[in-house]
């Protein structure tokens, strides 16, 4: 029997300046920096992650934030556009809210659900929508409350250059349900109630280029490692090569690049991001993997300064 996937477990992205970055994503859309640490492959550069409070699975979006990097090409091979869920009622809230600090926005119904669709400072396209599911997010920041707050992944639309493999992938090896088409778009739902809901574009855009302003990969979640073990298992028999598990401190993770050229991973919900750090400082230190700690006085004196601020 097929297994069902949980959903997203997060999107890394690639931007520029890295306190542009936490400006945006920090103090415009009120998500909590959950982590600083650095690129494991790259300790130069740091890798920032956001989310809720507790930094849910669901909830997180990390970054590399090169600041002379090229600037990349949205296209086929990519996540096209990473959508948020906020509460019911709060889509007014985020238009002042978007209005205020001058971000242009459009807005779109799609399968019967109205979005708020802008861009971040570095291109990525991004999209809010009310949704029912979902926890609350505690987390509050200026003018943001738990009322309006966004929850954490409503989902995501895929670019592929193949959208009846990337379609068959997701509903006959991940256990994704079908659940309509419109415009140009196949639905698919997961299992969870954030991250759930995947829009594949059925037609091809271009083959994207990977820099500034570009998703690197999306992870799908595994309960735990012999769930993940099982996942890389299933995808394997479908015929796509997976990665030996690479371990990433807060998760374990497996990655494939599936027939549509999309880069995905599969990453595991423990240990989380509380085993370094408490509940109550998360993002607040630098950390280090084990093999950097050596060269922490270092890599402080040549990262730039960053600090979340309420813009408000």
């Amino acid at each position: 029997m097929t297994k069902k996937s949980m959903g997203i477990h997060h999107i890394t992205a690639i931007v520029g300046d890295p306190q542009e970055n936490v400006d945006f994503y920090a103090g415009v859309l009120g998500l909590r920096l959950v982590k600083k640490t650095v690129n494991f492959d790259d300790p130069g550069t740091y890798h920032l992650y956001f989310g809720d409070k507790t930094a849910k699975p669901g909830t997180i979006v990390t970054f590399f934030p090169w600041g002379n990097a090229y600037k990349g090409k949205i296209g086929d091979g990519q996540v096209g556009v990473t959508t948020y869920a906020v509460p019911v009622g709060a889509l007014v809230f985020w238009e002042k809210r978007l209005e205020k600090f001058n971000v242009p926005f459009s807005k779109k119904i799609r399968f019967e659900e109205q979005y708020l669709t802008f861009d971040d400072p570095h291109g990525l396209h991004l999209e809010l929508v009310e949704r029912q599911q979902g926890e609350p997010n505690m987390w509050a920041i200026g003018e943001i409350t738990e009322a309006v707050a966004i929850k954490g992944f409503g989902g995501a639309t895929l670019y592929t250059a193949n959208a009846e493999k990337t379609a068959e992938l997701l509903e006959t090896v991940m256990g994704f349900e079908r659940i309509g088409e419109e415009d140009g778009l196949l639905r698919l739902r997961a299992a969870s109630d954030l991250g759930n809901i995947i829009d594949v574009k059925l037609s091809q855009v271009g083959t994207g280029q990977m820099g500034v302003g570009t998703v690197h990969h999306i992870a799908w979640r595994a309960l735990d490692d012999a769930d993940q073990l099982d996942w890389k298992q299933q995808v394997e028999t479908y015929g796509l090569g997976v990665t030996p598990v690479q371990d990433r401190n807060y998760f374990n993770a497996i990655y494939f690049r599936e027939y549509g050229d999309i880069l995905f991973e599969i990453a595991t919900d423990p240990p989380g991001f509380a085993i370094d750090e408490s509940p109550e400082t998360l993002g607040e230190a630098l950390m280090l993997p084990a093999q950097y700690e050596r060269h922490r006085k270092n890599l402080q004196r040549d990262l730039t300064p960053i600090k979340v601020k309420n813009l408000d």
